[in-house]
């Protein structure tokens, strides 16, 4: 086999890995290219493999820096299926049309206020689209093999969100393993990632290969943060990930609540497509660690604000109160429109609950930031930033590395790092050169390997 690293190499976003075997050619991954303006220009030139002879992709997860390209792809012309986890199929079903509705709307805004240097600015796709590439999904049970040409292939539950799995392919006599997004043995909300089996070569993530998770306790310092922004009479802005963090801020809320942690403040969850996702939850109970009852008392813990008018409307709320809005690297969604007028008020505290990627709002934030442009103005940064630790779905590199040593990979077999900025693959790859037998090297934009 061949595979060639055609995204997610020195940096955590677009994913996509051809592999060829002897007849046939597919796409693991086809995720959007996110953060740096450089990076993001690649999702509009012309892709390096050609389409037509792509025979299927196959998704690990939903997350759009592994899925959002799909409809990039069906507006190009690929008309083959898309295999993935049940759980990822309703997650995408939310997720592209949602990307492809908020690509249409800034289009729509540049346009309006003659933001763009394009006379008429236009989406990388558009909501139709994301819909139509849809037909060309074909969901499967974990661990159920399915064939394209001479490849066996099958997805194996690897934690970190609904439907995520490992990826493993065989055919020409080897296997490969691609990990897609790592989990933890010890996540509030997903199971831990399941061991591999024996492979010749595995496409590792790397996302937190040099540095490990804050071994404090989250829900102290949720807490923490909800109280003092409350006894400041401001407003606690969370910008989150609409799948899965989401969730878990909901869950994490509504506990602390209950348990008279925090004041029994209003929660507002101003995302369509979060409230969708918060019920595909609810619908696929068995993924995760949280109870059918669980599940119901998150939903009904908290305010949903689907259409535009609801959320407008938040702007007359004069007491402290959470809203809880995407995007979670802050590079579109609702959140963008409550930061433009309360970043500004001191009593504000802007909390970040995941990873955040190079040259995006949120890490511009994160790293001090004293204003981020928005919708073309600078808005001053007066509120607190704030980032709760702990709450990540990826598995730092001391967490990877014991997941490997509980599966069945042999002294020797072949790692390449993927999915991680440069910095981090590089320190994963050297710790897993002094701490393992294993044979480790960082993957390259564009590097052909044979298997």
């Amino acid at each position: 086999m061949r595979v060639t690293f055609m995204g997610g190499t020195e940096t955590v976003t677009g994913s996509r890995f051809l592999v060829e075997s002897e007849n046939a050619r597919i796409l693991v991954d086809c995720g959007l290219f996110q953060g740096y303006k450089w990076l993001r220009e690649r999702n509009w030139q012309a892709p390096l493999f050609d389409i037509d002879g792509i025979d299927a992709v196959v998704l690990s997860h939903a997350h759009l820096d592994h899925s959002g390209y799909i409809p990039r792809l069906y507006h190009l012309g690929y008309r083959g299926p898309v295999y993935c986890q049940h759980a990822t199929l309703d997650l995408c079903g939310l997720l592209l049309p949602d990307s492809g509705f908020i690509q249409e709307e800034d289009a729509r805004f540049f346009h309006r206020h003659h933001l763009s240097k394009h006379a008429k600015p236009e989406p990388l796709y558009d909501r139709e689209t994301a819909e139509k590439s849809l037909t060309l999904f074909k969901s499967v049970d974990f661990g159920e093999v399915f064939t394209v040409g001479d490849m066996k292939i099958h997805i194996q539950p690897v934690g970190h969100l609904l439907g995520a799995g490992s990826v493993i392919i065989e055919a020409d006599g080897k296997r490969i393993g691609f990990s897609g997004d790592v989990g933890r043995q010890d996540d509030l909300f997903m199971y831990p990632p399941k061991p591999l089996p024996e492979l010749d070569l595995l496409v590792l993530e790397s996302t937190y290969g040099n540095r490990r998770h804050e071994t404090g306790d989250p829900w102290e310092q949720l807490a923490m943060v909800v109280n003092e922004t409350a006894a400041k009479g401001g407003v606690l802005l969370v910008p989150s990930f609409t799948v899965g963090r989401a969730q878990l801020m909901q869950h994490m809320l509504v506990t602390l609540m209950a348990e008279k942690r925090i004041p029994q403040l209003s929660i507002f969850l101003d995302s369509p497509m979060a409230i969708d996702a918060s019920h595909i939850y609810k619908r696929h109970a068995s993924q995760h660690r949280l109870s059918e009852g669980q599940c119901q008392w998150m939903c009904q813990g908290v305010t949903y604000t689907r259409g535009v008018e609801e959320s407008r409307a938040l702007e007359e709320i004069r007491y402290p109160h959470i809203i809880i809005a995407g995007s979670g690297m802050l590079t579109g969604g609702r959140i963008l429109h409550h930061m433009k007028r309360l970043m500004a008020n001191h009593r504000t505290t802007l909390l970040f609950t995941g990873f955040q990627a190079g040259g995006t709002r949120g890490s511009h934030l994160v790293n001090g930031a004293e204003s981020v442009k928005i919708h073309g103005e600078y808005i001053p940064c007066k509120a607190r930033v704030a980032v709760l630790d702990g709450l990540s779905g990826h598995g730092d590199y001391l967490e990877i590395a014991d997941w490997l040593k509980q599966s069945a990979l042999k002294p020797g077999t072949r790692i390449q790092l993927v999915h991680g900025e440069p910095e981090a693959s590089d320190a994963m790859r050297l710790y897993l050169k002094d701490h393992t037998s294993y044979e480790v090297s960082v993957a390259q934009y564009h590097q052909i390997l044979r298997v």
